[in-house]
């Protein structure tokens, strides 16, 4: 589903341009319509819609993949800063519309620690489905959040011609 642009839309203020991490989104040259966002390979959008949720007059768009937007279908996108939201509404073409809401996750900059900082996890932590930091991330048992109480499966020991596994 790569971006494009609604010229019409588009006020030419860049945060599309910026936030790409593709590089992909560019400038027209100014013309008969003034200075333009535009998707100039398409083929090459990593679809992280980074584009879409940061353009504050909705200029960019996206086009639904055809197994949920077919053809005639729509997909629409708006960021709520003040909520901290990201709302997508599918629209169908037999008129059914589909509306989900997600949070815009960020963190400071500089707040995640790199993995060579991480403390040694204790080995019975090594068999939870939790990665590193995340239980420290999630603000602990403050938000009530327990880690399970999950048995570590005894290694067994089994020796094949004299070869140990594991």
């Amino acid at each position: 589903m790569p971006s494009y642009v609604i010229p019409a839309k588009c006020t030419g203020c860049g945060d599309c341009v910026n936030i790409c991490p593709s590089h992909i989104m560019r400038f027209t040259k100014s013309g008969v319509f003034g200075r333009k966002a535009v998707n100039i390979e398409p083929e090459s959008c990593w679809e992280c819609y980074n584009c879409v949720k940061h353009c504050p007059q909705g200029a960019v768009q996206i086009r639904g993949y055809m197994d949920f937007t077919p053809l005639g279908g729509a997909v629409e996108v708006y960021r709520d800063e003040k909520t901290n939201r990201v709302y997508w509404t599918i629209r169908y073409r037999n008129g059914t519309i589909k509306y989900f809401i997600f949070p815009i996750r960020t963190t400071p900059w500089g707040s995640i620690k790199p993995p060579h900082e991480a403390p040694e996890p204790p080995k019975d932590m090594l068999r939870t489905p939790y990665l590193s930091f995340e239980h420290e991330k999630l603000g602990g048992n403050k938000l009530g959040v327990e880690l399970p109480k999950t048995k570590v499966p005894e290694v067994v020991k089994v020796e094949v011609r004299g070869v140990r596994i594991w």
